[in-house]
């Protein structure tokens, strides 16, 4: 019944993911590779988590 109130974590996670990749995107095109790298490095991050909890649920 209370269901619908729960929080899906997949989608709180897919939304971190979307912003890590924006962020990188901006800070590849300002010339910020260091940055650059390391936002797509946690972004890779946070996609293995969402995989995880996913191939768990199944």
């Amino acid at each position: 019944m209370f269901g619908i109130f729960k929080v899906n974590p997949v989608k709180k996670l897919e939304k971190q993911h979307a912003l890590k990749l924006e962020q990188a995107m901006h800070a590849q095109r300002n010339g910020d590779i260091r940055l650059y790298s390391q936002l797509t490095a946690e972004a890779e991050d946070i996609y293995s988590k969402i995989k995880e909890i996913e191939s768990s649920i199944k």
